[in-house]
């Protein structure tokens, strides 16, 4: 397996790190097979990276036969657009790369947690088109196939976390155009790629309305779009285990959040414009794929 990481500089000079998880091909397999890919973007309220959403997610990933990266991107004092600006550049070097690392480029996906769910949700929405365009990206070509989602930050208004729109926007927190450019739910249309998203109902840092308001806006675009609402958990589960609680302790809600479910499902996020259902141990799985995007 191939384990590398690459320095990615944004638009304004800032520079993240990508780490890339690359498994080889073996002649006892398939020499000539490609993967879907994804890339992860942890969260942390633009204000750091958090390790719980990073490496144990990528490797959930790759031992489902995905490759996996992560961006470790630019949070504040860095302003937007800087770190979309990474996770594009990212994604060019993904591409850039496809045939070396086996990389299915019609099976890209983009996942993201909390404020990091914001971010790929700017990627994969056209809320960072204008922005991605002034700095030479092409957003329609960089676009991922799929947007999974952990309990995101999605709107800038009533239900926002106010925190993580003040770290990404900087002098401009206050700015009403500036905020309405970066709220996700004004910005998805018919070029969303199909999503997948999760939320507790009982988060108390990032309002469930989040998911609520991004489901309803992928319903009136007629976006492909599948919600797992738990009933109880706060906020930041990650994997809700041991390896991804905060500090050891908290993060691990037993019972409260059937937490393998959304594992099996994300990590079949992707490939063919349908749902499929596979019996596990009388347990669904879903597999959602992108219709040849």
């Amino acid at each position: 397996m191939l384990y590398s990481q690459w320095t990615i500089a944004g638009a304004q000079g800032a520079q993240a790190t990508l780490f890339g998880y690359v498994p080889d091909n073996s002649e006892e397999v398939d020499l000539a097979r490609t993967r879907s890919t994804i890339l992860i973007i942890p969260g942390g309220g633009y204000t750091m990276t958090s390790d719980r959403e990073a490496e144990p997610i990528a490797l959930q990933y790759v031992a489902a036969g995905y490759n996996a990266f992560i961006l470790r991107y630019s949070c504040a004092p860095a302003v937007y657009p800087e770190a979309l600006t990474q996770v594009a550049a990212s994604l060019c070097l993904i591409h850039e790369h496809a045939r070396e690392w086996h990389v299915a480029t019609d099976r890209i996906a983009i996942l993201g947690f909390s404020a990091g769910g914001h971010l790929a949700a700017n990627m994969a929405t056209s809320a960072g088109d204008n922005a991605l365009a002034a700095h030479h990206f092409d957003s329609a070509q960089l676009r991922p196939n799929a947007l999974m989602l952990a309990y995101p930050v999605i709107t800038s208004g009533q239900f926002a976390h106010r925190g993580s729109f003040d770290n990404l926007l900087g002098p401009d927190r206050n700015d009403d155009r500036a905020l309405r450019a970066v709220s996700i739910e004004e910005h998805i249309d018919g070029n969303t790629p199909p999503v997948f998203v999760w939320h507790t109902m009982t988060d108390d840092t990032v309002p469930v309305e989040n998911s609520l308001m991004l489901i309803s806006a992928c319903h009136a675009a007629g976006v492909p779009v599948e919600a797992h609402l738990y009933p109880m958990g706060g906020h930041g589960l990650s994997l809700g285990t041991t390896e991804t609680a905060w500090q050891g302790v908290n993060g691990i809600e037993p019972g409260a959040i059937p937490l393998h479910r959304f594992q099996r499902a994300s990590a079949q996020h992707g490939a063919h414009g349908k749902l499929r259902h596979y019996g596990n141990d009388g347990i669904q799985r879903i597999e959602r794929v992108t219709g040849g995007r």
